[in-house]
């Protein structure tokens, strides 16, 4: 009975499995050997593993690149042109498949669980398709998925539309693609629609069914009745997921009468769950199922614990509000909120292995439509899936010692996580952000400062809009260990800036022990590339202690370091006492260093390779007087290595020398290798 009780639970979940013959089991001691089967590329963030061993999340999944893997489609990319398929790819490359194509990879381990990363077109008037995907294993076993593109396709100015076919957002605003403010212009400029296409991938996972043996080999295929033109493949993650969790001590929210098929709406099962369980001093425990929620769950003093993220699901439809809610929002839909801070935040909330799947779809700001949210103080969020919601994790303080641990968070319309205002003492560790629509991690300390926080040991992947990690304002706070990856547009891989009317660095900024690759990207409306590291005084000056050490910046398709201000405000505002350390950059694309700032920062133990331009490009504030650059380049030794001007820090750059080439040729550097 519990046997078919669980299969119930599972079917709710909506991960169709693949149905394995008894013959495939894998029993103890089993080898298996297949002539000619392809070594498995494995990767981390598209990269060697051994390039960015003890940086970023520690997981339980192997990454595979499809266009590493067996295919009969097209390679696309490398490219790094924004608003382009192989832009927005994992390692700038994927794999293009026609009606009949196929890519298959050669798992590395056992592995009984999936997630294909894509994407496919939209309607030809937006709001997206559904196309199949056929999955078989070792040419059987066939299941299929149903892909999406509902969930992708942005198009036009912030904060973008779902319509392909629509006109500027914003006639009045400055225009990258002809240097033009069109209202001012006559005639108007005309734009090519779809305009500013982006955020085109999606994901989606699937349960096995079957334990299988590393070198048994998945085939994803397109049927030949497919209505999608194409199907893009970016990459496949396998692992090996365990049974589900089960708790008999605890309030089961199915006594409460929460539908595991998801035919009804759960929430007030849960909030009668969660009630009994605070009175009776007991978690609440969610069991495998697909529950359908499409509200917020406010969760105080409690711990509410599913099966696991594969296993328990609560997903929800995005629900009109009536009239505007107080906050502005104009919708509502699933998510886990700490009360608001004002009355007073919640505390000792414990949320865990669970999947949260929204359904948000085009960005409204105002909307409080996030995984998580609200004030959460002396609380834990570990091992949750978030998925489709505006941001996976929107924490508005004051609140204070939180630690998120162990998440996913992926396809999000807006950031993957934000402290925001006064968020204190708290740690976000060993989480994988992938394709956020904006910054992936953000301290933003708007109105008061976040202090004390740290983010360590994060894998982040394919940012669309902004950065990879954020620090807007703040004391004492920490980005350690992190990996990011492939940030897209507008935006680096660590970015520091006085901006959004964030209360001002104090104390130590550190940045230490952090690994980016291919970041540095270019800059669409100032028509200039960026640093892997971006510093940026435009609303104060900064003149915090900020310590850069040991970071590794690998494969910058601009530059490596930048310190730049605003023009209009160059001449009010500087970036000083800033300090690079033990740093190792491989490959530029122009400089490690760009400054477009007056101030001055200091170099020890910077080691570069494969350096495009100039090793220093000085621009200071801009008006080159006869003294040197407003900016000053310290040498504390140790500075090696250079590439096609010589050594990137040479004497006759020091301290201030004017080396400035504001849009320097770009020379693509190598791929990057051990040091």
């Amino acid at each position: 009975m519990k046997k078919a009780l669980l299969a119930v639970a599972l079917a709710a979940t909506g991960l169709v499995a693949v149905q394995a013959p008894a013959s495939a089991a894998v029993h103890p001691g089993d080898r298996v050997t297949r002539a000619g089967a392809a070594s498995p590329a494995v990767t981390r963030a598209a990269l060697d593993p051994a390039l960015v061993a003890g940086r970023g999340a520690s997981v339980d999944f192997a990454e595979q690149e499809a266009e590493k893997a067996a295919t009969n489609g097209a390679v696309i990319g490398p490219d790094r042109t924004a608003y382009t398929l192989p832009a927005e790819a994992s390692g700038r490359s994927a794999v293009k498949l026609t009606p009949g194509q196929y890519v298959e990879f050669t798992l590395p381990s056992a592995a009984n669980a999936i997630t294909v990363r894509y994407s496919i077109p939209d309607a030809p008037n937006g709001g997206g398709i559904t196309a199949p995907l056929d999955v078989t294993v070792n040419g059987r076993d066939r299941a299929t998925m149903t892909l999406t593109s509902q969930y992708a396709w942005l198009y036009n100015q912030y904060p973008f539309s779902n319509d392909p076919n629509a006109g500027l957002l914003h006639p009045d605003w400055w225009i990258t693609e002809c240097s033009c403010v069109p209202s001012a212009t006559t005639p108007a400029p005309a734009i090519t629609t779809p305009f500013r296409p982006s955020h085109f991938y999606d994901e989606q996972r699937l349960l096995l069914g079957h334990t299988y043996r590393a070198g048994d080999k998945v085939r994803l295929t397109v049927p030949s009745g497919s209505k999608a033109a194409w199907t893009v493949v970016d990459l496949l993650d396998s692992q090996l997921v365990g049974p589900p969790k089960v708790n008999v001590l605890a309030a089961d929210v199915l006594a409460f009468g929460a539908d595991p098929l998801g035919g009804r709406d759960s929430a007030d099962a849960f909030d009668k769950a969660i009630a009994f369980a605070k009175r009776a001093h007991l978690k609440v425990y969610v069991p495998p199922g697909t529950y359908q929620v499409n509200r917020h769950i406010i969760v105080d003093r409690v711990t509410i614990e599913g099966a696991g993220n594969w296993y328990t699901i609560i997903k929800g439809r995005q629900v009109d509000l009536p009239t505007p809610a107080p906050d502005g929002s104009v919708h509502t839909g699933v998510g886990f909120y700490g009360k608001d801070a004002s009355a007073g935040g919640s505390t000792d909330v414990h949320l865990s292995g669970f999947a949260i799947e929204g359904d948000v779809r085009e960005r409204v700001d105002t909307d409080q439509v996030n995984g998580v949210g609200g004030a959460m103080s002396d609380s834990t969020v570990d091992g949750l899936y978030i998925h489709h919601t505006k941001v996976g994790l929107w924490f508005d303080g004051p609140m204070k010692n939180t630690r998120i641990t162990n998440n996913v968070v992926a396809d999000q319309i807006a950031d993957g996580l934000n402290f925001h205002t006064g968020v204190t003492g708290s740690v976000v560790s060993n989480n994988v952000i992938r394709n956020t629509g904006d910054d992936a991690l953000a301290m933003w300390s708007e109105k008061t400062a976040d202090a004390g926080n740290t983010f360590d040991h994060n894998t982040i992947q394919t940012p669309v809009l902004a950065n990879g990690i954020a620090i807007y304002g703040g004391t004492d706070n920490t980005v350690s260990g992190n990996l990011v990856a492939d940030p897209i547009r507008e935006g680096s891989a660590i970015h520091a800036g006085t901006r959004f009317g964030a209360e001002p660095f104090t104390g130590t900024l550190a940045i230490k022990d952090n690994t980016t690759v291919r970041a540095g990207t270019f800059e669409l409306n100032w028509k200039i590339g960026l640093g892997a590291i971006w510093l940026y005084a435009l609303e104060k000056s900064m003149d915090a202690n900020v310590q850069v050490t040991g970071d590794n910046f690998l494969d910058n398709t601009y530059n490596a370091i930048m310190l730049v201000s605003d023009f209009g405000v160059k001449d009010l505002y500087s970036i000083t006492n800033v300090h690079f350390k033990d740093i190792k950059v491989d490959g530029t694309g122009t400089s490690v260093v760009s400054a477009r700032v007056k101030g001055s920062a200091s170099f020890e133990n910077v080691d570069a390779r494969n350096v495009g331009a100039v090793g220093v490009n000085n621009c200071g504030s801009f008006n080159f007087p006869p003294t040197g650059s407003e900016f000053s380049v310290q040498d504390l030794g140790g500075n090696d290595g250079g590439g096609t001007t010589g050594p990137w820090l040479a004497a006759w750059e020091l301290p201030n020398t004017i080396t400035c080439d504001d849009r320097p040729p770009v020379v693509a550097p190598p791929a990057p290798s051990p040091w």
